[in-house]
């Protein structure tokens, strides 16, 4: 085990111990009990809620109490939403007497539409029939209902793994296939039709785009003669059917109280069906937080929050301040965050979650060092049963950054679930290629190495390897790739590359495993991501370059390429022994998440690893350009401003971060990132007082 001189600190490296630690007030004490004098008319609503255990504060009880018209309410990280929206709920029943099939309450999952679904349920003034009278779905499962009893009865593709094969199968078909990548065909093609067009309207003035668009209508062909849909084409012909003004009169009459939970969270379509559907009564109350919009890359806007009171003038703005979750140091750390964001509405939480302890801060000279450090503290923590491994969540800012991470908890035999990609980092496909690579050098053999050796060399995967196949059973050769320089298929440049690649192959064993990266990425693997998926934008290319980087830190920790494949394939079967006996109950476990994952989640202990400029900040966000997705989504900002933007949401992922713990928090800023020097975030430093130059 590596042994670190890292300590955690009270203060984050380059700030003065002197310097006072942020800190929140202390909330108000007083609730609903004080508040709501027993002659006013409603108190026994709130002496029923209290009854229990439901003690609202103040501004809680203003929500609540909001009768006609828009309402938008700031909801802070662990400040109550769901609680106010499912006794505002009960409120419009008992107290307004507003029919319960009347209210429709809408939200992004259906476990958040679940858990207000039986909050209502356990009011005591709330039949059981009311509560399940109110329309609490998801915008699709909404959409969904009204298209069935509108007389569609399209099946739903909702499995993503059918959805890419098809897709491959396309490409296939259509000669495209070494061109274009299935996963991003699918997230454009989604993009598309979440800012509310539908496919036929897809450009094609380049012969790109022309090819593009046939390849997507083709599966939007493919569907329609199957008579399926896939998620997006719900909202899509949900919002097409609100156009029609006979039959959207007819649901303004039905639902005549509209909520929507995490509002920043809406796209222009679903902004766009919660607009027409409250255009009639106007009551509108929407619930979120313009500080944790961290999903632009799914068409969140942010402006649905800050522009609020401009499309509802007369709107009443409700924000409620008083967090339930975290310490006052962390919620404090958190609030003087996010404070250096711009283009938010301004706030200030206070405290009523129980006393932990401060941020603590530490600097490991690298990423291998931090996973060990971080890993170390995890273990002597349960040893002295200060916490059970469930009790810990460990954040990233992406997924390449969890690598070292995750072979520590592998190779430890730790119990761990991990949201998300469920693959060691050596078997995710785009390092996959290489790692292969590697394997061919110590085994030209290796038959499961052949396929992904195949696409940089620009040659089909399936037909390249029916061909090895046959001609390695007619005539067998110690390199088999070598069958395919007599590949009448091939052109002579095609075939003279794949003699190239042969003679790399047989340099590769004798360098040490990160040159030989390396030199696989000098000679063809860079230029070969380059030169691909033209759907792949900026953001996914940096990405991609992220990890590969990523791959040869790794790589750097070995002498030898046998070494360096042993330690993968080590980690890949442990992978899978985990998996096996996991068998869907993690029981006692570390959660390993994303930061985008996490949003919504609470948990004692979080870990934040990884803020050091590049990482969190993204370095994506700190070029002068922005990505091609950040200009899709927000056309109507310049580019200095969208620059900003990208910043400020990278901001606002710290502070997701830093208020999903309750109790401690333990945030480690790597001093070196994939070989060069990094300084801890400019966040942390924000915070204390120090501002970035």
């Amino acid at each position: 085990m590596q042994q670190t001189t890292t300590r955690y600190q009270s203060h984050p490296a380059g700030v003065p111990l002197s310097t006072p630690l942020p800190q929140t007030a202390s909330a108000p004490t007083t609730t609903s009990k004080e508040l709501v004098h027993p002659s006013i008319d409603d108190s026994f609503y709130f002496r029923a809620l209290e009854k229990e255990g439901i003690h609202l504060n103040g501004p809680q009880i203003q929500a609540v109490r909001h009768g006609s018209g828009p309402l938008l309410t700031l909801a802070g990280a662990g400040c109550g939403k769901t609680t106010v929206l499912a006794a505002r709920t009960g409120y419009l029943i008992a107290v307004r007497e507003i029919p319960a099939s009347q209210i429709l309450l809408v939200t992004f999952t259906s476990k958040a539409a679940s858990e207000i679904k039986e909050r209502i349920a356990r009011i005591p003034c709330i039949t059981t029939r009311a509560a399940r009278a109110v329309q609490a779905r998801t915008f699709h499962s909404f959409g969904l209902a009204l298209l069935r009893q509108s007389g569609q009865h399209e099946q739903i593709l909702s499995d993503y793994a059918t959805r890419h094969t098809i897709m491959k199968i396309i490409l296939r078909r259509l000669k495209a296939g070494e061109t274009y990548q299935p996963e991003t065909l699918l997230a454009a093609l989604s993009s598309w039709k979440m800012s509310g067009e539908w496919p036929s309207d897809l450009p094609s003035k380049t012969a790109e785009e022309m090819k593009i668009k046939e390849i997507l209508l083709t599966y939007e062909e493919w569907k329609q003669g199957r008579n399926q849909w896939d998620f997006d084409d719900i909202l899509l012909h949900t919002s097409d059917l609100l156009n029609d003004p006979q039959r959207l009169s007819e649901l303004q009459s039905r639902f005549t109280y509209m909520m929507v939970d995490e509002f920043q969270d809406t796209n222009t379509v679903q902004y766009d069906m919660v607009q027409k559907l409250s255009a009639g009564h106007r009551n509108l109350m929407v619930v979120g937080d313009d500080d944790q919009t961290i999903y632009s890359f799914n068409g969140a806007r942010q402006e649905s929050i800050l522009d609020f009171d401009k499309v509802y003038p007369d709107a009443t703005i409700i924000a409620l301040p008083i967090n339930y979750r975290s310490d006052s140091r962390i919620l404090g750390l958190g609030t003087a965050l996010i404070t250096h964001n711009e283009f938010r509405r301004p706030k200030q939480l206070v405290a009523a979650g129980a006393e932990g302890l401060p941020p603590h801060y530490a600097s490991p000279a690298n990423v291998e060092e931090e996973a060990s450090f971080v890993m170390d503290h995890v273990e002597n923590q349960v040893r002295l049963g200060k916490v059970t491994y469930s009790d810990v969540a460990i954040l990233h800012r992406t997924a390449g950054s969890s690598r070292a991470l995750l072979e520590q908890l592998l190779l430890r035999g730790i119990p761990f679930v991990q949201y998300g990609n469920n693959t060691v980092f050596y078997d995710q496909s785009l390092i996959k290629t290489l790692m292969d690579h590697l394997r061919l050098s110590l085994n030209p053999r290796c038959k499961e190495a052949f396929q992904s050796t195949l696409g940089p060399l620009y040659i089909p995967r399936e037909d390249g390897m029916s061909y090895l196949v046959e001609q390695e059973n007619k005539q067998p050769k110690k390199y088999p790739l070598i069958h395919l320089t007599r590949w009448d298929r091939l052109k002579p440049f095609q075939q003279d590359a794949v003699k190239e690649r042969i003679r790399l192959i047989k340099k590769l064993a004798s360098l040490k495993p990160v040159y030989a990266i390396q030199e696989m990425r000098r000679l063809f693997y860079d230029k070969y991501l380059e030169a691909g998926d033209p759907l792949l934008h900026t953001q996914y290319k940096d990405t991609m370059i992220d990890s590969l980087d990523e791959l040869e830190s790794a790589a750097a920790q070995f002498d030898t390429i046998d070494q360096f494949i042993a330690h993968a394939d080590e980690l890949t079967l442990r992978h899978q022994q985990m998996e096996a006996l996991r068998d869907g109950d993690a029981g006692d476990a570390i959660q390993l998440l994303t930061i985008h994952r996490a949003k919504g989640m609470e948990f004692r202990h979080v870990y934040l690893i990884g803020a050091s400029e590049g990482i969190l900040p993204h370095s994506t966000a700190l070029k002068e350009k922005v990505t091609q997705e950040m200009k899709a989504t927000h056309s109507e900002k310049v580019e200095s401003k969208l620059v900003k933007a990208a910043l400020e949401e990278e901001r606002r992922l710290a502070y997701v971060a830093v208020t999903r713990a309750k109790e401690r928090l333990y945030i480690t800023s790597p001093l070196h990132f994939h070989g060069k020097a990094a300084e801890p975030s400019r966040f942390l430093l924000e915070a204390f007082g120090i501002k970035k130059l």
